[in-house]
């Protein structure tokens, strides 16, 4: 049985000292009631502190991005091997907002997740169709091509170490969100290709989130999906109250 787990991602939120509020905040009577892994995944800035005030604790912290090279002239740019001097081990990779706003393809979100797995990195890899490739009725074809340039190279044996989480582009801060039959019919075809990749075993072991506009009222409904093992959450990971909902789903 895959574990499930609710991350949520802060964007460009909550510097050092809001960060340090919400988890002493997030942190009292705290019950994780489903075993889920949660995840916390603030600005950069704002990681060590994080760390910090989860040590001891069942909450993970990620970071939201990361580039595939060590070192060098790559301005603004934080490298894997810099994330882990300080003891991250989670990243976020190809959001849709790395995609859209700053122009990042499948083939350099590749060269990170094949980065990410060489230095022992557990990546979460977005995928997601646009609002006129969903009306044009080609997820299916987005979402399998996104995959396979994302998979590239990626090994057999590290298939499981990949989490996937569906975020329809359409739903990302939109306030609308995905029918839990459509986010179940687009999970299912991402096991599907994995499937076709790798074979059936592995792509049983992946597990896949759910993400757009996710909050405490709709969390159940993704829940209860045989494909969805866990959410994405942005928005309403920003609020400790709100995040607690969602993570005693």
């Amino acid at each position: 049985m895959r574990k499930p787990m609710i991350a949520g991602n802060w964007k460009m939120n909550h510097g050092i000292s809001d960060t340090i509020s919400f988890i002493k905040e997030f942190k009292a009577n705290f019950n994780n009631k489903n075993n889920a892994d949660i995840v916390i995944a603030p600005p950069f800035i704002s990681l060590e502190s994080a760390i910090r005030e989860t040590k001891n604790t069942e909450i993970k912290i990620a970071a939201q991005n990361a580039y595939y090279k060590p070192n060098g002239a790559f301005t603004g740019e934080v490298s894997f091997e810099m994330l882990k001097e300080i003891g991250v081990n989670i990243v976020i990779l190809g959001h849709s907002e790395r995609r859209g706003i700053f122009g990042e393809i499948n083939e350099l979100i590749n060269l990170k997740v094949l980065r990410a797995l060489e230095l022992g990195f557990q990546p979460i890899l977005c995928v997601g169709e646009k609002l006129e490739e969903r009306e044009g009725g080609i997820t299916e074809k987005i979402i399998n091509m996104q995959i396979e340039k994302c998979f590239s190279k990626v090994k057999a044996e590290d298939i499981p170490k990949v989490i996937i989480a569906y975020e329809p582009i359409w739903a990302i801060g939109t306030g609308k969100n995905a029918e839990p039959s459509d986010a179940e019919t687009v999970c299912s075809l991402i096991r599907e290709t994995i499937t076709a990749l790798y074979d059936a075993s592995l792509a049983e072991q992946v597990r896949i989130l759910y993400g757009g506009s996710v909050k405490p009222a709709n969390i159940n409904g993704y829940m209860s999906l045989h494909n969805v093992d866990g959410a994405l959450v942005g928005g309403a990971s920003l609020k400790p109250d709100s995040f607690k909902e969602i993570v005693n789903y």
